[in-house]
């Protein structure tokens, strides 16, 4: 065991080089993963450092994702409410002022449609007439008294009179609809500003990803923290290793996506997270960065993708925060 420990010791320190990355030369399998078996170049070319990769997910979380040439346009429309969440805010708000402004002159124009076909309007002020509306006199006021209406504010001044089976009808008709828009715009909006977006501020993930050793074993470890004094509750994490890769029968597939076990068998992915902790990714065989030398990774089309789930603790609302990191800036080895 210990002539062991002091071989890859050496190996680490950079003492031998066992194998080439280029090299036709045949050599046996090792147990050990290939940022443990080469050295790591003192002087990285300039060309490879400042070489900047498009992200697939950015650091705030968001993915640089575009669609187009969606010609299905009507499936956005089957779930609007969906839709409308996912506008951003300047056009949410717009359309949240233009339903409720809409159903206010549609409804406005109505009753001042109802009192123009009753002839209201040429008996105005005069006290043995009695109207659908009292005090209607114009289509101003039909605005006003179809505001009152629709938000439930109460009448005062303009109030419906019961010699009007129409106007009841209307009255009836704009009671129901206005409580649909204002379930519909209002829940809209709550669940839009309740979205935990903004509660992924104050998880903290740490700059750079390192690759080291850790109880013997090659690691990829990485630290995260949470700010606030309210926790996370079923905090759970997991990563995904984003790289192109070609299939024996030769389809290219550009995005593909690996699983890394940051913990899965052993629990550890479930995140008790009161002070901040490593999250820790042991480089094995069946690590997509096994066959991956120190050389190798700073050169490589990579991308490191970690989502942490949870439930919020003072709303009990769901959300999940990502970090994304290529592999020429934020992954470092070290011995």
């Amino acid at each position: 065991m210990a002539k062991l420990t002091e071989s890859m010791t050496n190996v680490l320190e950079g003492d031998s080089m066992e194998q080439d990355v280029e090299s036709p030369v045949t050599i046996h399998p090792s147990k050990l993963p290939k940022q443990a078996r080469e050295d790591l170049p003192k002087h990285l070319s300039k060309e490879g450092t400042k070489r900047k990769i498009q992200r697939y997910v950015r650091k705030d979380g968001k993915c640089n994702v575009h669609h187009g040439n969606v010609r299905e346009t009507y499936r956005y429309l089957t779930d609007i409410f969906t839709t409308l969440v996912d506008l951003k805010w300047r056009f949410n708000l717009l359309i949240f002022v233009m339903v409720y402004t809409a159903t206010w002159l549609f409804f406005g124009f109505i009753w001042w449609l109802i009192a123009y076909i009753r002839g209201d309007m040429e008996h105005i002020g005069d006290k043995k007439w009695t109207p659908c509306v009292s005090n209607l006199n114009g289509f101003v006021s039909a605005f006003l008294f179809s505001i009152e209406t629709e938000t439930t504010i109460g009448y005062g001044y303009r109030v419906i009179t019961d010699k009007c089976p129409e106007g009841i009808i209307l009255l009836l008709v704009q009671s129901v609809l206005g409580s649909i828009v204002n379930a519909f715009m209002v829940g809209c909006m709550f669940v839009k500003i309740s979205q935990p977006k903004k509660r992924a501020e104050t998880l903290v993930f740490s700059t750079n990803a390192v690759i080291s050793m850790r109880d013997g074993k090659l690691c990829l470890m990485f630290r995260v923290g949470d700010l606030r004094n309210s926790h996370i509750v079923e905090a759970s994490i997991r990563a995904k290793l984003i790289k192109s890769k070609q299939t024996k029968e030769g389809e290219f597939i550009p995005l593909n996506q690996t699983d890394l076990n940051v913990g899965y068998y052993t629990g550890d992915d479930r995140l008790f997270l009161v002070s901040p902790l490593i999250i820790s990714h042991e480089i094995n065989q069946q690590s997509p960065f096994w066959e991956i030398s120190k050389a190798q990774l700073p050169k490589e089309e990579l991308e490191i993708v970690v989502i942490l789930e949870g439930m919020v603790e003072a709303t009990a609302t769901g959300g999940s925060c990502s970090l994304a990191s290529n592999s020429n800036h934020e992954i470092q080895c070290q011995n």
